[in-house]
C-alpha cells in the first residue's frame, strides 16, 4: 500500500480498530485477540492515546517467527513498512536538536504530533506517527521552501522528545544570549584563555544552563555512559560519551554555552568556578532518573580553547556485583576466595589504568567488610564513598602520601587494608610491612601481565624474601566489551585471528562463534556492558623458589603455567567460546601469552 494511495483518499488518524484489522490481516495478531482489544477499548470510549500505545500495553507475542513481543518499537515498524514510508529511530545523542527545532515552532509541532528530527538547506526530516494526517507537508513546503521527508517513529518517543527537544533547544538559544563572551567567542590562544580566567564571571546558576546540565546528565545514565567529556574547540564545545569504553560524539554546543555548562558542573562540585588555568578535582552526588544514588567524579583541565571537564560516573551497582558478574569463572573463583581469606600477606591486582581494578578490590572488601573486620583504604582520590570502609584520601599537599597513609592505618587497628597504588619503594616496604605485622592487604600494580608485578617489586627495590614471605598471589586483568545479547549472532570464526592464539590452546575455541550485529538496545554497535578477562597467579612454594634478586621474568611466568595459571588471552578465549564476547576484543586488550 504506497504512501501516495492513501493521499489521494484521506487525511485522518489512525483508529485502533484499522490497524487491527491490518495486523491480523499481516498474520502477525490473532482475530480472537484483536476483536476482544476492540470491544474492551469500545467500552472504555475514545482515548488520546495513539493506537500502537494501546495495541503495545496488551504484550503481545508476534505470530510470526522469531515471535518477538509487539511492543512499540516493533509495531512502528511494521507500520512504517505497512504504509511505504521509511522507519526512524530518534536517538537523541544522534540529532542536531538547535538546528532540527528551527524547522517549526513548538506550538506547531504540538498542534500535529510531528517532531522534526533533521533540516538542512535542502529537506527537512520530520517524524510523524500519523502517516495520514499531511495537511502540515504542504504548509512546511512552502513555508520553508524545502522539500519535506516523511519518517515513522514511535508514538511515545514523539511525545517525549517533542518536549525535550524545544526545551533543550530554547536552553541553548537563551543560555547563548546571556552568555555571550565579550570579545572574540573562539578563544584562539592561550594567552586569551589566561585573561578570561581572571574577569570572564558567568551566572552558572542560569535557569538555562542547569536545563543543559540535567539534560546531559540524564541522556549518559540512560546510555549507560561511563565519562562524559565537554571538550572546548575553536567556534563550539564537543561532547563526547564514553560507553563500554569506546567513546561516541553525542553533540556540539556553542562555545559560550560550553564555559558556563563548565562553570555550572564546577560550582555543583565545589570546585573554584573563577580559576580556570589551574586542573581541578571535585565530586558530585546525584540521583539518576531511576531515583538511585550516583557519584560523579569531576576533573577540569585548561586546554588552547578553554577548560576541558571530564565527569566520571561511578554507579553504585557496580559494587554489588558477585565475582560471577565480573567475569570470574569457577577455578578462578575458588582460587580468590583462597587467598582473601587468609588473615594476613599481600594480594596484588595488576593491569593499565580503565583495566578494572579498582571495582575487583572494591567489589572484594565490601564482601570482606563484616561488623567483626575493620576495613581501611588509602586512596587517590578516593573512588567511591562506601560507608562501610574507612577511606582516607591522599593529600600531597599536605605531605599525606601512600607510604605516611599506611603509617597512619597502621595505627589505626585495621584488619584488612587497601592501598590505592604501590608506586615506590617507601609504599611497598609500608605495605609489607603491614603484611608482616599480621594484616591482610590488597593493592594494584601497573604491569603488562600477573608475573611482572613480582619483577616489578625487585625493580622498585623490595629484597627477594620479603616479598616470599609476603605475597600471596595478584591477579591480572582486562576488560572486554561483552556481546549484546538481544542480537547476537552465529558465525564462523576468522581464521586469521586464530594465529592470536599460541598452540597449546588452540583448541579452546570452536569452529562457530557468537558475533555482533548492532540493534537499537545496543545503538548499533552489536555489545552491550563490559566483562572482565583475568589471569590469576597463586604463590606456591615452586614460585618462591624462583623469587630471586636478578629473578628471570620468562621462567616465572612458564612456572606459573605449569601451576595452573591461564593467561589473559586464554582466559578471553573461554569467554568468546562461551558466547559472551569476540575474538577481536580480546586479542585488543590482552597481550600475547610469553613464552
Amino acid at each position: 500500500m504506497s504512501h501516495g494511495s492513501h493521499q489521494a483518499r484521506i487525511n485522518r488518524k489512525l483508529e485502533l480498530a484499522e490497524l487491527l484489522d491490518w495486523l491480523v490481516a499481516d498474520g502477525l495478531v490473532g482475530a480472537d485477540a484483536a476483536d476482544k482489544l476492540k470491544l474492551t477499548r469500545r467500552a472504555v470510549g475514545k482515548s488520546e492515546l495513539h493506537p500502537l500505545v494501546i495495541i503495545a500495553t496488551q504484550k503481545w507475542k508476534n505470530l510470526l517467527l522469531p515471535h518477538p513481543l509487539l511492543d512499540q518499537e516493533v509495531l512502528s515498524e511494521w507500520l512504517a513498512k505497512r504504509v511505504g514510508l521509511p522507519y526512524f529511530h530518534i536517538d537523541p545523542l544522534k540529532i542536531d536538536v538547535v538546528t532540527a527545532t528551527n524547522a517549526m515552532s513548538h506550538a506547531y509541532a504540538e498542534r500535529y504530533r510531528i517532531l522534526p528530527v533533521e533540516y538542512t538547506s535542502r529537506e527537512v526530516v520530520v517524524a510523524t506517527a500519523e502517516p495520514n494526517v499531511f495537511e502540515w507537508q504542504k504548509e512546511l513546503e512552502q513555508a520553508l521552501h524545502v522539500t519535506v521527508k516523511t519518517v515513522i517513529a514511535n508514538p511515545s518517543d514523539i511525545t517525549r522528545y517533542l518536549a525535550e527537544f524545544y526545551n533543550l533547544a530554547r536552553s541553548v538559544k537563551k543560555a547563548v544570549q546571556s552568555h555571550s563572551l565579550a570579545g572574540p567567542s573562539g578563544l584562539t590562544n592561550f594567552e586569551q584563555l589566561v585573561e578570561l580566567g581572571k574577569s570572564g564571571k558567568l551566572d552558572a546558576n542560569d535557569q538555562h544552563v542547569v536545563q543543559i546540565v540535567d539534560w546531559l546528565l540524564q541522556y549518559a545514565f540512560e546510555q549507560r555512559a561511563s565519562d562524559i567529556h565537554v571538550e572546548p574547540r575553536r567556534e563550539y564545545g564537543d561532547v563526547r560519551f564514553r560507553i563500554d569504553g569506546v567513546m561516541h560524539p553525542v553533540y556540539q554546543i556553542p562555545i559560550a554555552v560550553v564555559n558556563a555548562v563548565t562553570s555550572r558542573v564546577k560550582a555543583l562540585g565545589r570546585m573554584d568556578v573563577v580559576e580556570k588555568r589551574r586542573p581541578q578535582d571535585g565530586r558530585i552526588k546525584t540521583r539518576a532518573p531511576s531515583g538511585q544514588e550516583v557519584e560523579l567524579r569531576l576533573s577540569t583541565m585548561p586546554t588552547a580553547f578553554g577548560e576541558k571537564l571530564v565527569m566520571r560516573i561511578f554507579n553504585p551497582d557496580v559494587l554489588v556485583q558477585d565475582f560471577k558478574e565480573l567475569g570470574f569463572g569457577e577455578e578462578e573463583l575458588n582460587a580468590w576466595n583462597r587467598m582473601i581469606s587468609q588473615p594476613h600477606g599481600i594480594i596484588l591486582v595488576t593491569g593499565p589504568t580503565g583495566s578494572g581494578k579498582t571495582t575487583t578490590l572494591y567489589s572484594t572488601l565490601k564482601q570482606l567488610a563484616t561488623p567483626e573486620v575493620n576495613v581501611c583504604t588509602v586512596e587517590d582520590p578516593i573512588e567511591m564513598v562506601v560507608p562501610q570502609f574507612n577511606q582516607m584520601q591522599v593529600q600531597h599537599n599536605i605531605g599525606l602520601d601512600f607510604a605516611s597513609g599506611v603509617r597512619t592505618l597502621l595505627r589505626q587497628d585495621p584488619d584488612i587494608i587497601m592501598v590505592g597504588e604501590i608506586r615506590d619503594a617507601e609504599t611497598a616496604e609500608m605495605a609489607i610491612q603491614a603484611a608482616l605485622t599480621g594484616h591482610l592487604v590488597l593493592s594494584t600494580l601497573h604491569t603488562n601481565d600477573a608475573p611482572a608485578a613480582i619483577t616489578r617489586l625487585l625493580d622498585i627495590g623490595v629484597p627477594p624474601y620479603l616479598i616470599n614471605t609476603t605475597v600471596l598471589g595478584v591477579l591480572g586483568q582486562r576488560l572486554v566489551r561483552t556481546l549484546c545479547p538481544h542480537c547476537k549472532e552465529r558465525g564462523v570464526l576468522d581464521e586469521e585471528l586464530w594465529k592470536g592464539l599460541v598452540a597449546p590452546w588452540k583448541s579452546v575455541l570452536p569452529a562457530t562463534v557468537q558475533q555482533p550485529k548492532g540493534c537499537l538496545e545496543c545503538r548499533m554497535t552489536g555489545y552491550m556492558g563490559r566483562i572482565g578477562i583475568y589471569e590469576m597467579l597463586v604463590m606456591t612454594p615452586a614460585l618462591r623458589r624462583l623469587v630471586i634478586a636478578n629473578c628471570d621474568l620468562a621462567a616465572l611466568r612458564e612456572q606459573a603455567y605449569k601451576e595452573g595459571m591461564k593467561p589473559l588471552r586464554i582466559n578471553g578465549a573461554q569467554k568468546v567460546a562461551a558466547g559472551v564476547t569476540t575474538l577481536e576484543e580480546v586479542l585488543k586488550v590482552a597481550p600475547p601469552p610469553q613464552n
